[in-house]
């Protein structure tokens, strides 16, 4: 049953079950595949930078901050460690009609931990602390919430508690924990235990703030025992939906699905992409997406080995015809597949009479970050 939810203004379901955000997977033609086979209860988009959005690399970052309408409600997720930039940024994807916006303070990558962002913000508490305000006060309006970890180095159950305990205070609209700590990545079992401790800590604060857990659920009916047991108000999946954008549809089950229809799907899915895309990011991304659709099937290691050749759709389209038994009757088929495709496929954002408004607004706030550049020093 969906509930108005006052801290996050969203209808959600409890356990509301989400989309994770995943770099270089869940962009804007993969979300627009689950969304219309099996849409989740809150999407957000890949992580963004806040210093290149505040950047001359801002044309090519706008492309990581596209959605339609039907993903809604959508969060744009932004990361980095200056609260000047994180504050323009903020005001940015405001301006782009975001329902919320997410802090990444979870990542573990080496080059983003590297420069003190992602995860490595666990390590700097009041230089997060100054992340969270600079965001709520670019986008006064929207509910903020947060994606983190439960530690950074070795897991301390006393340094989670305190970090749980700070972004209380913070008073955002949701947190996610992915439940390992940077160090561990995702090498050991997701610890769900320590969700219920941050569920009683927000109880025992009174807080309004919902908690959401992250890491190992297989599929909804695994995260709705993951939920019930830990008091969580929902669960965010990300590695399940790798190949699988009926994920969120409890009408339909992979194991149940034909080949050629998960095929069909598959090739939408590239078509979708070079639609929006086209040469602005290569197609070997696809390539990724190929592996995780076959796996899994008769004859998976041909299938692919030919798909991870593939340039383009029809290319790929090429590589697995010959499972399409009940698919597609011959090469002319495909092509109208893809006219139909690409017809009903969303706008690509340069398309849209906005973009040049938008790019304008950017630039506005690309130089009073600059400005204040010369006048602020972040906390450490």
């Amino acid at each position: 049953m969906m509930a108005y939810c006052a801290i996050t203004k969203l209808e959600l379901p409890n356990p509301a079950f989400l989309l994770a955000p995943l770099e270089g997977v869940t962009d804007a033609a993969f979300r627009h595949i689950v969304t219309k086979y099996g849409k989740p209860d809150w999407m957000f988009t890949e992580f963004t930078s806040a210093d290149g959005l505040m950047s001359q690399g801002l044309e090519k970052l706008l492309l990581d901050l596209w959605y339609s309408e039907a993903e809604r409600p959508i969060s744009a997720q932004i990361f980095g460690r200056r609260p000047e930039k994180l504050e323009g940024a903020a005001r940015l994807c405001a301006e782009l009609g975001f329902d919320g916006i997410d802090i990444n303070m979870g990542c573990p990558d080496k080059n983003v931990c590297g420069s003190g962002s992602g995860a490595a913000l666990i390590e700097t508490p009041a230089l997060a602390l100054s992340c969270i305000n600079a965001v709520k006060r670019g986008a006064p309006g929207l509910p903020v919430s947060v994606k983190t970890r439960i530690g950074y180095g070795a897991y301390d159950k006393a340094v989670f508690e305190d970090w749980v305990k700070l972004l209380l205070d913070t008073e955002v609209s949701a947190l996610t924990f992915h439940l390992r700590t940077r160090r561990e990545m995702s090498k050991v079992a997701a610890r769900w235990e320590e969700a219920a401790v941050a569920v009683r800590l927000r109880d025992k604060a009174k807080s309004a703030t919902l908690i959401f857990g992250n890491g190992d659920a297989r599929d909804l009916d695994h995260a709705a025992e993951l939920a019930k047991q830990s008091g969580v108000d929902g669960v965010m999946l990300g590695r399940a939906v790798f190949g699988n954008p009926w994920l969120f549809n409890r009408e339909v089950k992979l194991s149940e699905l034909g080949v050629a229809e998960r095929l069909r799907v598959m090739l939408e899915h590239a078509c979708v992409y070079e639609k929006l895309y086209g040469q602005s990011r290569r197609f070997v991304n696809m390539r990724k997406h190929f592996t995780s659709y076959v796996s899994g099937m008769p004859d998976a290691s041909e299938l692919r080995a030919k798909l991870t050749q593939a340039d383009t759709a029809e290319q790929a389209y090429e590589a697995v015809k010959g499972s399409l038994a009940d698919g597609f009757d011959d090469d002319c088929d495909f092509a109208a597949f893809r006219a139909e495709v690409v017809r009903s496929a969303p706008v690509h954002p340069n398309a849209d009479n906005n973009y040049e408004r938008i790019r304008r607004k950017a630039s506005e706030l690309m130089a009073a970050s600059a400005s204040q550049d010369s006048h602020t020093v972040s906390p450490t």
